[in-house]
């Protein structure tokens, strides 16, 4: 398999010996055809200076015996007369000493023998018609070089003779091209050494511009090596038989499938990173060197109250305002190159956010920035739920032990109580109201037990589908007797469309009970109660809010503690069973409240789809953990 490189040289030389080659053969095409026509125009200007001879020096018949009047004696007396012109004899004989290329002379009388010929011998004879030069002069190039390097031959050069005003006979000259030879092979050795040369200096060029067109190729190949991160012996097995251009194309196309498989790893990571930016509570921007974002989750967008595609692509001058407190701060820290570490500013929405500014190095250098902006309640809110959590689980962990210690001594009580009634019953029977009462308090205090146990065991939860819509409308109908009696209007402001969620419905409905309950017993002079849902994103969120006399600033944050509560006959068990409810469905609970104004709980509730969406990740997380 040839190289490109003695290809080109091949390529390159081959043309330039074809335009050589082309150029010698009009070069000597024309020589030729020059040195023909000028031997037909000298051979025609000796026929018309001899004719100018001839017919310009009449001879004077009136003093000789010639019968003027005979046209017969005329012309032989003026034959005669040519014969012994000498002046004609000596034109003819130097013409052909003159011009190699002139084989002879000849002026022919009327009758076609020779009056004068350059060759004595043929005076007087009849000279045979050759063909005419004219047939040399309009052949084509290959039929001159064939007339020049073939037999000898001559051809004629005639003019036609008049004397006395009446034709008389001709002239003619001899021509052989033959003659020309010589002077055409000096030319065409010219133009041999002119090739060759020329040949030979394409050679050196063609050779020089290959070094020069693909002398940059091994450059480009390094380069592409750096690029991929491979040397040359990672492709050794593909490159045999590959010249300098078909390894740079190799390597190219090797280069391109990891772009093709980079681009494909990208784009899953990107619908991965936009997924879990989707699901985060926290304000997320990533800028590059030159501070342009290139990342921006969906919390900035109220934190700044500008949309993410507003904000992708711009550089940190172009978000932040300088004469705010935050874009202050912020474009301060990216010109000083300082890392900003929880300081609170207020937000677009008028909340206050904790703002964060880290700079990400790599290797001594700074590459980016990620700023995080949270939201300073929900910071709160969720330090406050991760202690009620923990306080939930210990209590659990003590409640379990304790309710494990005390039942068994119950149970030693209530059977050996009934020994002794059985005992007492037949000595004394006034002590049976006695042992009646010691009897219901031990199984009272067994149910509380009992109660604390179910309380704190794990559950198995049947979740199916369900619009919540519908749940609302069946937790409504529950709570309307206790509304009649409290004189409390339930209303039901319904979501347009569907609300679908995966929970254990029995679960659900006694978790938005319980605060739909708790709602109108905080309103015993009547009042109105709203239930509420919508849809944000992956979340339902649904609002129970009344008009009660709110709950104390004091007690805010233990309502959702066991056992604890503000009224008279409550147990404190139903909104700590609710928090337990929505923790279990991967939701969470918070409220709003007003002292004397009313309290506004809320439920977030994951949507179905994210449920399921959630299962299946995390299905295919475990098998490949597993893998």
């Amino acid at each position: 398999m040839l190289r490109r490189k003695t290809i080109i040289v091949m390529t390159i030389t081959f043309m330039v010996t074809l335009m050589v080659s082309a150029f010698s053969y009009l070069y000597i095409s024309q020589i030729l055809r020059l040195r023909i026509t000028n031997a037909d125009e000298t051979a025609k200007q000796l026929t018309r200076q001899l004719a100018y001879a001839a017919e310009n020096d009449p001879p004077d018949f009136s003093s000789t015996p010639v019968d003027t009047t005979d046209p017969v004696a005329v012309r032989r007396a003026i034959s005669g007369y040519l014969q012994g012109d000498i002046d004609l004899n000596n034109m003819l004989q130097s013409a052909r000493g003159s011009w190699t290329f002139l084989m002879d002379a000849a002026i022919i009388g009327p009758d076609g023998k020779a009056l004068l010929h350059t060759d004595a011998n043929m005076v007087g004879k009849v000279v045979p018609r050759r063909p005419d030069f004219q047939r040399v002069l309009s052949a084509r190039f290959p039929e001159q070089l064939r007339i020049i390097y073939g037999p000898p031959a001559v051809y004629d050069v005639s003019y036609d003779l008049h004397l006395a005003g009446e034709p008389f006979g001709n002239i003619r000259i001899g021509v052989s091209p033959v003659f020309l030879e010589q002077e055409i092979n000096l030319k065409i050795m010219h133009s041999l050494y002119f090739s060759i040369a020329a040949i030979f200096a394409s050679l050196i060029l063609s050779a020089g511009i290959s070094n020069l067109a693909l002398g940059p190729l091994k450059e480009i190949s390094r380069n592409l090596d750096d690029m991929a991160g491979s040397d040359e012996a990672d492709l050794a097995s593909d490159s045999s038989g590959h010249d300098e251009y078909g390894l740079v194309t190799l390597k190219i196309a090797n280069l391109g499938r990891q772009i093709r498989d980079s681009k494909e790893i990208f784009s899953a990571l990107k619908d991965n990173v936009d997924q879990l930016m989707s699901k985060l509570q926290d304000g997320l921007m990533l800028f590059t060197r030159d501070t342009r974002v290139v990342l921006v989750s969906a919390p900035v967008e109220t934190f700044l109250g500008r949309p993410r595609t507003e904000l992708l692509g711009r550089t940190a001058d172009q978000i932040f305002d300088r004469n705010s407190l935050l874009g202050a701060a912020v474009l301060d820290a990216f010109e000083r190159r300082w890392a900003l570490s929880q300081r609170e500013f207020e937000a677009a929405d008028g909340k206050q956010i904790q703002v964060s500014l880290d700079f990400v190095q790599e290797k001594n250098s700074q590459i980016g920035a990620l700023l995080i902006m949270r939201d300073t309640e929900s910071v709160r809110r969720l330090g406050d739920e991760i202690e009620m959590s923990r306080r939930l689980s210990a209590s659990g962990r003590l409640t379990r032990g304790v309710a494990h210690e005390v039942k068994n001594p119950i149970n030693a009580i209530v059977l050996h109580l009934q020994l002794l009634q059985n005992k007492l019953a037949q000595q004394e029977p006034d002590t049976r109201r006695h042992m009646d009462i010691i009897e219901s308090e031990i199984h009272r205090l067994d149910r509380v037990v009992q109660t604390l146990v179910d309380f704190t065991r794990p559950r198995n939860l049947h979740l199916e589908e369900v619009d919540l819509r519908r749940l609302l409308d069946d937790v409504a109908q529950l709570a309307a007797p206790d509304a009649e009696q409290h004189g409390v209007t339930v209303q039901r402001q319904r979501a347009g469309a569907p609300l679908p969620v995966k929970v254990d419905v029995d679960l659900m409905k006694q978790a938005l009970l319980n605060v739909v309950i708790n709602g109108v017993q905080a309103m015993p002079n009547g009042g109105l109660l709203t239930i509420s849902a919508r849809r944000e994103h992956d979340v339902i969120i649904t609002e129970v809010s009344d008009q009660g006399g709110g709950i104390p600033q004091d007690v805010q944050d233990k309502i959702f503690e066991l056992y604890y509560t503000t009224k008279k006959d409550g147990s404190g068990i139903g909104l700590a069973q609710t928090y337990q409810i929505l923790q279990w469905h991967y939701g969470s609970i918070n409220f709003q409240s007003i002292p004397g104004k009313g309290t506004t709980f809320r439920f977030h509730i994951p949507s179905a789809e994210s449920n399921d969406k959630s299962a299946s990740e995390y299905t295919a997380d475990a098998a490949q953990r597993g893998a």
